[in-house]
């Protein structure tokens, strides 16, 4: 099978404008992700997808790859939907966000195996989770839940807390305990078959996706299997608002990572 990463990438965010070229200790935050995915040398080529011709520019700056759409769209998926018909032999499509600069290997090789497992002719797309033991996490809507079953194929998405416990309180000291369903949070990286992006690009999006500012909720919606893996070692921050800038700042500082 042949590998890639797409890295979707628009200049204007409705919680933080202009938050992929903020710089994080001296580089573009788009940058930093870039080179992350590319430094995991997992794929046979990475590229940034962008309609922003500054994106794009910093990217190719950079030393990067990158591709500009022509098109204006709601979501990642249909942005790097758009790049894949110029990769026409491509299988296996791994979308990193833009605002992830923590991507490791260790969760991307994660994120591909199930599309080598016995059952990957049943998988249409993979992402991760992670485990969520800070209640203000769990209430905090810019962080995304999921619900599972028991081979670990998602229900459900939301920005709300779910499962829901009638015990769960913003001043639940413990979420670890056995009286509590567990609380996965949503990373934001996918991979997908080549068939499954192109129908979800074909696909409109539903008013309960749009109401949930979800847009693998479309694949739900259309039957599809979205596999999640779990991982314990994603340590980062996503970049949504300016405070995740600061955090990301103390982290990469850290973590010891390069500058």
């Amino acid at each position: 099978m042949k590998v890639v990463a797409l890295i979707p990438a628009r200049y204007d965010a409705s919680r933080f404008d202009g938050k992929l070229m903020k710089l994080l200790l001296g580089k573009p935050v788009i940058v930093r992700t870039y080179q992350a995915t590319k430094d995991t040398q997992l794929f046979n080529e990475v590229y940034v997808v962008t309609n922003s011709e500054i994106i794009y520019n910093a990217v190719v700056d950079a030393g990067g790859q990158a591709i500009l759409n022509c098109t204006e769209h709601a979501c990642g998926s249909d942005r790097i939907a758009e790049a894949l018909q110029q990769l026409p032999d491509v299988d296996i499509v791994v979308n990193v966000q833009g605002d992830e600069p923590f991507t490791d290997r260790e969760t991307l090789e994660k994120l591909i195996a199930p599309f080598y497992a016995q059952d990957a002719k049943d998988i249409d797309v993979v992402s991760v989770v992670q485990r969520m033991t800070n209640v203000s996490d769990i209430f905090d809507e810019n962080r995304v839940k999921v619900v599972c079953d028991k081979q670990m194929n998602t229900m459900y998405f939301s920005r709300l807390p779910i499962p829901f416990s009638s015990k769960l309180t913003r001043e639940t000291p413990d979420v670890t305990t056995s009286e509590f369903p567990i609380y996965y949070l949503h990373i934001g990286l996918y991979a997908f078959t080549r068939k499954a992006l192109l129908a979800f690009a074909s696909t409109p999006p539903s008013p309960v996706e749009l109401s949930e500012r979800q847009e693998c909720i479309r694949y739900l919606e259309m039957g599809m299997t979205v596999r999640m893996v779990e991982t314990q070692k994603h340590k980062g921050v996503a970049i949504d608002v300016p405070q995740d800038l600061i955090n990301a700042e103390k982290l990469w500082v850290e973590l010891g990572k390069p500058t």
